[in-house]
């Protein structure tokens, strides 16, 4: 009986705390009615989502963001950046504190469920790494045994750091910090051995670092992290918005179309892009958005291919393949459903 009690008291506790579900349309309306998408992202993560020194936002991330403002606004500066760390950042979220969450968060069952959140279209498919400093001559992560090793606490990271070395008979020391900025300076004061999270954010970590090349990504990947934008449950229009504004940019590479050949492609006599540039009607009704949401997308965003080269391709700091992100033909994951 006690156990009983104690179970519908649970079930009691959560139904009085639960955030209200949003009625359709009322993300949108809310939007329009602010004049500007508000939108959470990391702010100190370089290739992803983090200020120059002139105060102007960039990242994979942040386009994704500016995307979604270009798709309901017709324009990507209508967006205002909010910097979440990983313990805030689906707070945020499901006290509408902002709208959309654009900051490396890898779904997962039990966010989608419990957390009362929807993920949608994936914007960059990732996995879990480690980075060492060279003088440790380390060339694998299973030479780690008995390593310190900074990783942020809350965070699918931390699991699975703690799973990889119990899986492999090995310990580690954990350092847990809850800042990015303090985290950092943690593994490059020497605090740490190792410093462990998706392999995209080690390698923007690592562009920054007073000498890049002092540091080394380890060949081992331990998961996977699918990350993508995340909104609340319950306001399918919204979820459908973003969903497609991101995919907009994914079909646009696989078209052939780009931010310097999307005004020639109107033209072009294909129905498939004829029904994503919005030239024959119907996409942009759908959503509750203007016909050329998409055509305004790679005209002042770019596709997918462009975003992912400015942002963290070969010729960035970074450096990154395109890997699981290219495109499906070309042996990646990308992959959009038709725009009809």
């Amino acid at each position: 009986m006690k156990l009983l009690q104690a179970g519908m008291m649970a079930v009691l506790a959560a139904v009085i705390f639960m955030v209200p579900a949003a009625r359709a349309g009322e993300t949108l309306d809310a939007v329009k009615a602010r004049g500007y998408l508000q939108v959470g992202v990391n702010g100190g993560l370089f290739g992803f989502g983090m200020p120059d020194e002139k105060g102007v936002w960039g990242g994979l991330d942040v386009d994704t963001a500016r995307a979604v403002a270009t798709g309901i606004f017709g324009t990507p500066d209508k967006v205002k950046f909010v910097t979440l760390t990983t313990q805030t950042r689906f707070t945020a979220l499901q006290s509408k504190e902002i709208d959309v969450l654009c900051r490396n968060a890898t779904r997962t069952l039990t966010r989608e469920t419990e957390l009362g959140l929807n993920f949608v279209a994936v914007n960059y498919y990732d996995g879990q790494g480690f980075l060492v400093p060279k003088k440790m001559g380390v060339k694998s992560a299973k030479e780690l045994n008995g390593a310190s090793v900074c990783v942020l606490p809350g965070t699918t990271t931390e699991q699975n750091a703690a799973d990889y070395f119990r899986a492999n008979k090995m310990t580690m020391k954990p350092v847990v910090i809850e800042q990015n900025t303090e985290l950092y300076q943690a593994f490059f004061s020497g605090r740490c051995d190792v410093l462990t999270s998706d392999a995209s954010q080690l390698a923007g970590i690592r562009a920054t670092a007073p000498n890049p090349s002092d540091y080394v990504l380890l060949p081992e990947i331990i998961s996977k992290e699918p990350l993508a934008p995340v909104v609340r449950h319950g306001d399918d229009q919204w979820r459908d918005i973003v969903d497609f504004c991101v995919l907009a940019m994914i079909d646009a590479e696989d078209l052939g179309i780009t931010s310097q050949n999307v005004d020639e492609m109107l033209k072009s006599s294909d129905p498939n892009i004829q029904r994503f540039l919005g030239v024959t009607p119907g996409n942009g009704k759908a959503l509750g958005l203007d016909e050329k949401f998409a055509y305004n997308i790679v005209k002042y965003v770019g596709n997918y291919g462009e975003v992912f080269e400015r942002n963290v391709g070969i010729h960035t700091k970074l450096g990154l393949k395109r890997g699981l992100n290219a495109q499906w033909k070309d042996g990646g994951l990308m992959y959009s459903p038709p725009f009809k």
